[in-house]
């Protein structure tokens, strides 16, 4: 499209608001206040999931309390909003509300935060979703995310290097043991990308990190694979008391 086109079409369709559909300045914003209103993380966090913590970011690895308790298999871990409020309205716009658009901006959110977890040979992957939820869901939106993150970072990406072997109920309303013992064991390597995932560094995105059992049964089937390393990022992050 050339820039007198685009030029030509934002004054007859000025860009809107990705929330409230205020007109914006640019294509895939938010307006000022949905802006202030979106609960982006910053400052210091716990370093395996993500999660937001009290004092100041010295550059010291932080864990929290829950990170504390039970064992992460993967390495690191971020994300990029609380799931709450405007976080958790976009994060389900993505997911159930067919707003493939937008994975753009956040895909600039994902990359703000995801400094730590990138690695020269770094491969991105998305968590796999089954292929019945798929025939009814029509797209996997980790994959939508996962997808345009690589594209904005120019970084490579494999969509199917996991695979989902088992449909697994919604994890919503299970507690965490629940939810670890309904995910274990339920994705495996796909083996037609076994040469890529060998000896590499995997970056697994998803929209939701609550428990961490799906990251965890996708890291699980990684390192099973091969990967020397596996790095977690999640478009949103459920956190107590926020």
């Amino acid at each position: 499209m050339t820039s007198v086109l685009r030029s030509a079409l934002r004054l007859v369709y000025p860009p809107r608001c990705l929330t409230c559909d205020a007109q914006v300045d640019d294509e895939f914003g938010l307006c000022g206040p949905c802006w202030r209103d979106t609960p982006f993380i910053t400052g210091l966090v716990c370093d395996h999931c993500g999660v937001p913590l009290p004092g100041e970011d010295h550059g010291e690895a932080e864990l929290c309390d829950e990170c504390l308790k039970i064992t992460r298999p993967w390495s690191h871990g971020r994300a990029a909003l609380i799931y709450k409020d405007l976080g958790r309205k976009l994060v389900l716009s993505l997911k159930h509300g067919d707003r493939a658009d937008l994975a753009k901006p956040a895909a600039k959110w994902l990359a703000r935060v995801a400094t730590p977890l990138l690695r020269q040979d770094t491969l991105v992957v998305p968590v796999p979703l089954h292929w019945s939820r798929m025939l009814k869901r029509r797209y996997n939106q980790s994959a939508v995310l996962a997808d345009a993150f690589a594209k904005h970072l120019h970084l490579e990406y494999c969509p199917d290097l996991l695979l989902r072997s088992r449909r697994t109920q919604s994890l919503d309303g299970l507690n965490f043991q629940e939810r670890f013992a309904m995910t274990n064991g339920a994705m495996r390597p796909n083996p037609r990308h076994a040469h890529l995932i060998k000896d590499r560094s995997i970056l697994l995105i998803d929209d939701v990190m609550t428990a961490g059992a799906t990251f965890s049964a996708s890291t699980q089937a990684a390192y099973a694979a091969g990967a020397r390393e596996v790095c977690v990022l999640a478009l949103a992050r459920v956190a107590k008391d926020t």
